[in-house]
């Protein structure tokens, strides 16, 4: 892989699902909670069945979001509630404490996607890198600390902040007046091809897509990787 031409001077960076491993910290919180709760008891007859939904029922919720179908309270309140109906097991109290120990728990999670921590620690001494993220402000904060992730940014931006989610463009311009860089200046890392990848396209920024699954797709981002040691190859 060449090196680009480019001087870069900011990297951008997704947070769930590209440094924070979104998957194995919701795993292990929805186990402790199919415990906590007892849902066996309820009708939820097996956990990786209870897994399963939440994957798909929070992919769905959240694909609505990032198009700006959805607010983020309508994912807090659907979420349980449409995994529990699935099995017969609705109770609107039930729901409610699901989601909030969800919510409270899961961010306290510290996994990390493989390889986070060498390549933030190198790039960081190189670039001023900044979190860009769609997550909600306070849970985010909780995962980067859980993380031990906020030693290496100089910003963390989440739509609250900037006002508008990605793929707006608002956002990315937001990350590079506060990093005051140009466009050509900065890269974005990510692992959504709509709000990361098209998001940095809509703002003229060079895009990297972070694709660990080696997922089929018809777009053309400036660089695809599957592993985030990739990027030293890059940068």
């Amino acid at each position: 892989m060449s090196a680009p031409s480019k001087k870069y001077k900011s990297i951008f960076f997704d947070l769930d699902h590209t440094l924070w491993d979104y998957e194995t910290n919701a795993k292990i919180t929805l186990q402790e909670l199919y415990l906590q709760y007892e849902l066996l008891a309820k009708g939820v007859h097996e956990f990786n069945a209870f897994h399963k939904k939440f994957q798909e029922v929070n992919a769905a919720l959240w694909y609505h979001f990032d198009r700006g179908a959805i607010t983020s309270e309508v994912i807090r309140r659907e979420r349980f509630k449409q995994i529990l109906e699935a099995f017969d097991a609705h109770e609107e109290k039930l729901c409610e404490d699901l989601s909030h120990d969800y919510l409270n728990t899961c961010p306290l999670k510290g996994n990390l996607m493989p390889h986070a921590h060498e390549t933030l620690a190198y790039l960081s001494q190189r670039y001023s890198l900044t979190i860009i993220t769609n997550g909600f402000e306070e849970i985010q904060q909780r995962k980067l600390t859980a993380g031990n992730l906020h030693q290496y940014f100089n910003h963390i931006i989440t739509s609250q902040t900037a006002g508008h989610r990605k793929p707006a463009r608002e956002i990315f311009d937001f990350a590079l007046t506060l990093n005051k860089v140009s466009a050509n200046e900065a890269m974005m890392v990510g692992d959504n091809l709509v709000t990361d990848i098209g998001g940095a396209r809509n703002a003229q920024i060079d895009g990297v897509f972070y694709n660990p699954e080696k997922l089929s797709h018809e777009e053309r981002p400036f660089r695809e990787i599957t592993s985030l040691s990739e990027l030293l190859q890059i940068l």
